[in-house]
């Protein structure tokens, strides 16, 4: 099959399938018509599938008939759209007050159904299989340990995982790789500082948790400029603070709040360990209590390099070694696409979805976000090579 040739034949459907999704945005598990225009889609190519997987997330699957290998690549695309209010004057904006696809999800899934569709056409020669996950909720809670809690990397088990995300910063045509860590792990961070309220005049009789909060916030800045390589980044950032109830009242408790963002496991278990430690000595030297609450968001994405290497080889071949460049430093931003890395070999890549001509360069999350769609084709042309690749190189 020639591939290029295939992908400009389906293009235009695919096209009509993405502004649809652009327009009826939904967030995070509630993606039910995402879902069913998903699975109709799948349903007229002939790809068997499942749908309920942690709640609205989809697995497709594409069954080769060679079986010599007998082995599995897995693909992703996220589904979901985030609580964002467009303002494009773009024909087919989204109709639904509040929310937008305003991070590229509606082309990863047009991506993965133009991808799902050139495979199962090729399927005589493919080598093994390719699931098809179609992942809720990226944007929220996660939706990808769920799915794999209801089995998404089992029967057939998967050998290989690959992911791609949109970017506007890059221009259509290029993609961006990166070796090893590509993303942070997260943990939300909560402190409340307890000490003892008393008339503002009286300050001596008190405990004051205001005064004490302020110290403990200004302390926990020392973990990353003074226990913590600079060649390391790290990031401990408090956005809310809560406390007091008058001008004229020392207050008793005071609850503050954050996010912990690291590269590795043993950077972000040693910054736990010091954000509790700090706290509560600081809260102590002053005769309150600190409680130190950790939530743990997103594990840190890794990618395994030999199968970047797969994608950078593919890249060049298709794309030319000038059109695929190497992200210099990890971001500290989260994906949880980590969850799959974690657990089965695989790679997470930019592909360029800007325009700098047509100033299509607004960033992610932004109400005016937006895409040149011939990204669409760049995608499907990389995510169908590279599977092939992977599943002939086991």
């Amino acid at each position: 099959m020639d591939i290029k040739k295939r992908i400009d034949e389906i293009f235009n459907e695919l096209v009509a399938i993405r502004r649809d999704l652009h327009m009826h945005p939904e967030l995070g598990f509630e993606e039910f018509r995402t879902g069913k225009k998903i699975t109709e889609f799948l349903g007229t190519k002939n790809i068997e599938f499942q749908t309920g997987i942690a709640q609205t997330g989809i697995v497709g699957l594409i069954r080769g008939k060679k079986s010599v290998n007998n082995k599995t690549v897995a693909l992703r695309a996220d589904i979901d759209a985030l609580p964002v209010t467009e303002e494009t004057d773009l024909k087919y904006k989204s109709t639904v007050n509040g929310k937008m696809h305003a991070c590229g999800h509606d082309v990863h899934t047009t991506i993965l159904l133009g991808t799902a569709q050139i495979l199962q056409e090729m399927k005589n020669e493919i080598d093994g299989n390719v699931k098809l996950i179609f992942q809720p909720a990226e944007e929220t809670s996660g939706g990808a340990m769920p799915m794999i809690e209801d089995g998404v990397l089992e029967n057939p088990t998967v050998d290989y995982v690959l992911g791609l995300h949109a970017m506007p910063y890059i221009d259509v045509g290029t993609v961006e790789l990166k070796y090893g860590k590509l993303n942070a792990s997260s943990d939300h961070v909560k402190i409340t500082i307890k000490g003892e309220s008393g008339h503002g005049a009286q300050p001596e009789k008190t405990i004051d948790s205001i005064l004490v909060a302020s110290h403990v916030i200004i302390a926990l800045q020392t973990i990353v400029s003074r226990n913590i390589s600079p060649s390391n980044a790290v990031v401990l950032s408090i956005g809310r603070i809560k406390g007091g109830v008058g001008e004229n009242i020392i207050a008793d408790n005071v609850t503050f709040s954050g996010i912990l963002r690291t590269l590795d496991d043993e950077t972000r278990n040693f910054a736990k360990k010091r954000i509790k430690e700090i706290a509560e000595n600081q809260a102590r030297a002053f005769g309150a209590e600190a409680i130190v609450e950790f939530e743990p968001g997103y594990e840190s994405l890794i990618n395994h390099n030999f199968v970047v290497d797969v994608i950078k080889e593919e890249s060049e071949k298709l794309l030319g070694k000038k059109n695929v460049v190497f992200k210099d430093a990890p971001g500290l931003g989260v994906e949880d696409f980590s969850y799959f890395t974690n657990r089965v070999p695989g790679a997470f890549y930019h592909l360029g979805c800007g325009n700098s001509k047509k100033n299509i360069d607004k960033p992610l999350h932004s109400n005016k976000f937006e895409v040149d769609e011939e990204c669409i084709k760049y995608g499907i042309l990389l995510q169908v090579n590279a599977t092939l690749k992977l599943l002939a190189n086991i």
